[in-house]
């Protein structure tokens, strides 16, 4: 982070301060402290993509899983020039490589588009072969394992086999009856990397040997017995080899990392940036920011924007703009009101912004960029300086007049306080413009009328207060923009107690610009406040039409697309029902041909054979349909009509009496029975001379109509041929034809199976008493088919 004095006013730092917590290496800890802030809308928007990006990723994948890792380019530069790495410094080495891999197996977790952050994951190399080599090969920042090498492996193996020998020796020593009580105590020690027993000082010359360390006392001497001088030595030669070994393995190690030196050095820095965009996005996360649009035109619109450093639960949202609409905010209110977190949620935010971190506030906000934030905020008071409060203020802001510039934003807190009011508000009007001359963008707080009405004069000048509540005598820290803040002393001072005789006195002292003035700012309040109920309610209906518009078009849509299915679907049946009709065709053909070859046959029986086969044909290809073929009913509509005369209503099969002619759209009103109704001249036909006679007695219509529905009212609709079909063949078409006809609502139907053997009749009618469809079955009567046909009754 940059060290600028706006840094510590905005309380940048304890930003920066909270995202460095989230960062892992020490390294990018720095990097992130350092970071400058962009100088320019095109790095800004990028800076801010990555960090998005990194969020995004955090929320698909979690977090991913490295250790933290330091001092790595030092480590292969060192590497580079010829040095042999540690074993310490080769495991961090590895620990590097394999953050490279669970860094990349982290980011290919889940599919996704190309991100800005991609060049950051494909620049860190993973090196699986040579992670896995050196910590297999090294144990622990001073241990080598044994199966680093095969050479390595056989040494220490000789090694252990000696040390065993030797303690062998030793201990045959110390449990000789005769040696052991010239033996200080029963155990073998080592002293400069040789085997010893503690011989008492007074039995010097009965162990024969070398002597390599005395006690404190002199009571103790450490010899090295005669014995195992030799063993002891072989040892020594042993272990030099295995060092020798040890630093061979350590040279191979470092010439294969000084051999990948740039890759690494370059996937270390791509390894950084990501752990600090990682912090920036944990960071985003833990503040529920968004990642703002940056403009270029120097203008910035913050949407509940929330300070970030005041709890969730207190915070108070609010909306600020400069720049666009006017260059100039000037706040007003009473103290505690929020002023000046105003103030430093504005400076925070776009300072954030082009630092990369995403902001807290409303999706769509838009942020720009400034090339230096100016910022006098605070008691600038200096007893060490001998500087008065107003004196550090002028102080600043005469380092600020010198610096500010069209690319500036100018933050001022309680400007011109501190003096006399007449001639602070003066100076501080005098100020606002002189800044305004050079371009920048200004936001300040303060308590003078002048400002007021120097901010309702002033073209580009914008008036805002922060609410308060006089019930409560608490602020609300709601910012409203448009509408200047009143002191509200005189109410405040009367809800606290202070006498009502001393409240009017000091009315009386006000001067009557300041009545008028605080008489206009009260209406100017009130009509905020009911201009802020219609808004509200203009944007709850506008919110309420776009959520219905919303829900049309996808109902719309959804039809659109059910009936695109629902046609390609029908498309494919016919073509599909098109291929089988000429199937069906050619072998209708074959058949024809093979009956008028068969001399055995009659001509009568092979007209009958070929009715059949036309019929079941036709019959196949109507069950493949879910249209309802109605049969169109002849007749000869009537020309003219009389009343009372009688006439047959065709569409309907029902004699009616005409009661009126027909009106000018050629509509005749009848009536059937207790049933008036119009009908069209063309639906009207002369009735039939059976619908004229006599009606018949209920139990003759009963055999009548049994008649009629068991031999005049049967055609090809309701019959299927079964014969010749095997069971399974005859099963199946007939439950496509049972449920042709109950969706046809055709019944009864007739299944022909044939006498023959029974068998085909004894396993249809086993089907028919499962079935959910049938009602009863019945084998046919006299001129039905008898026992060949099995007539149904469906439901």
């Amino acid at each position: 982070m940059e060290s600028n004095k706006y840094c510590k006013a905005l309380e940048l730092d304890k930003i920066i301060a909270r995202a460095v917590e989230y960062v892992l290496c020490s390294e990018a800890k720095d990097r992130l402290w350092q970071q400058p802030a962009t100088q320019n809308a095109e790095e800004e928007r990028w800076a801010l993509q990555q960090t998005d990006s990194m969020t995004t990723l955090l929320l698909k994948n979690g977090s991913p899983r490295f250790a933290p890792v330091s001092g790595v380019e030092g480590i292969v530069q060192r590497a580079a020039k010829g040095g042999i790495l540690s074993m310490a410094e080769l495991l961090c080495c590895a620990g590097v490589l394999r953050n490279f891999r669970t860094l990349n197996e982290w980011y290919h977790l889940t599919e996704h588009d190309m991100l800005p952050i991609d060049d950051l994951f494909y620049g860190m190399t993973p090196q699986p072969g040579l992670e896995k080599q050196i910590t297999d090969s090294i144990l622990s920042e001073e241990e080598m394992a044994d199966t680093a090498s095969d050479e390595l492996y056989q040494v220490r193996r000789k090694i252990r086999q000696m040390e065993s020998s030797i303690r062998d020796k030793l201990d045959g020593l110390i449990k000789n009856s005769q040696s052991s009580k010239y033996l200080q105590d029963a155990i073998v020690s080592i002293r400069n990397g040789r085997f010893v027993v503690p011989v008492k000082a007074e039995f010097r010359g009965e162990v024969g040997g070398v002597i390599h360390d005395v006690s404190s006392s002199g009571a103790t001497l450490f010899v090295e017995p005669t014995a195992v001088v030799e063993a002891n030595a072989k040892i020594l030669q042993l272990r030099s080899q295995e060092a020798a070994e040890i630093e061979r393995i350590l040279e191979a190690f470092t010439n294969q990392i000084a051999s990948q030196e740039q890759t690494i050095l370059f996937g270390y820095n791509c390894m950084l940036d990501i752990d600090v965009l990682l912090a920036k996005a944990k960071l985003a996360l833990a503040q529920n920011a968004t990642m703002p649009l940056v403009t270029e035109e120097g203008w910035f619109c913050l949407n509940k924007a929330r300070h970030p450093l005041i709890a969730a639960d207190k915070v108070v949202p609010i909306d600020v703009e400069l720049g666009k609409e006017y260059d100039t905010m000037v706040i007003t209110g009473p103290n505690t009101g929020g002023k000046t977190v105003t103030l430093k949620t504005a400076g925070l935010l776009c300072a954030m912004a082009q630092h990369g971190l995403l902001i807290p506030a409303q999706a769509g906000s838009t942020v720009c960029t400034f090339s230096d934030y100016l910022v006098d905020i605070g008691d600038e008071q200096s007893i060490e300086q001998s500087l008065s409060t107003f004196s550090g203020h002028i102080r600043n802001i005469v380092g600020i007049l010198e610096k500010a510039s069209p690319s500036t934003l100018v933050l001022l807190d309680e400007l011109g306080a501190g003096t006399d009011p007449a001639e602070g508000a003066a100076l501080a009007v005098s100020i606002i413009e002189r800044l305004r001359k050079a371009g920048a963008r200004v936001m300040g707080t303060t308590h003078y009328a002048e400002m007021k009405v120097f901010a309702l004069e002033t073209a580009g000048v914008q008036n805002a207060s922060c609410e308060f509540d006089l019930e409560s005598l608490r602020p609300t820290y709601r910012l409203s923009v448009g509408v200047p803040g009143k002191s509200n002393a005189f109410l405040i001072s009367e809800k606290l107690g202070l006498p009502m005789d001393v409240i009017k006195a000091a009315n009386v002292h006000l001067s009557s610009d300041d009545k008028r003035l605080d008489s206009v700012l009260a209406q100017l309040e009130d009509l905020k406040i009911q201009l802020k109920a219609r808004q509200d309610e203009i944007e709850q209906l506008k919110y309420d039409a776009e959520h219905q518009l919303e829900s049309a078009r996808k109902k719309r849509d959804a039809l659109i697309q059910q009936g695109e299915t629902e046609l390609e679907a029908a498309r494919l049946k016919a073509r599909t029902m098109t291929q089988q009709v000429q199937d069906n065709a050619y072998a209708l053909m074959d058949e024809m041909r093979k009956l008028q070859k068969d001399e055995k046959l009659a001509a009568s029986q092979k007209a009958q054979r070929a009715r059949e086969i036309a019929r079941k044909e036709t019959d196949l290809l109507f069950n493949k349909t879910d249209v309802v073929h109605t049969v169109v009913k002849e007749f000869t509509p009537l020309k003219s009509v009389k009343v009372g005369q009688e006439v047959l209503i065709v569409e309907l099969d029902q004699i009616a009496t005409v009661s009126s002619m027909p009106d000018r759209n050629g509509l005749v009103e009848v009536r059937a029975g207790i049933l008036r109704t119009k009908v069209p001249l063309s639906k009207l036909a002369a009735p039939n001379k059976q619908k004229k006679d006599k009606p018949q007695t209920k139990k003759q219509a009963g055999r009548s109509a049994t008649v009629q529905r068991s031999s005049s009212s049967r055609d090809s609709r309701m019959e299927i041929n079964l014969l010749g079909m095997t069971v399974e063949e005859a099963l199946m078409e007939a439950d496509q034809f049972i449920d042709h006809a109950v969706l046809n609502h055709i019944s009864p139907i007739y299944l022909i199976h044939g006498k023959g053997t029974g068998a085909l009749r004894s396993a249809i009618q086993a089907h028919l008493r499962g079935h959910r469809n049938v009602k009863s079955f019945r084998l046919g009567r006299y001129g039905e088919g008898e026992t060949g046909v099995t007539v149904v009754e469906l439901k």
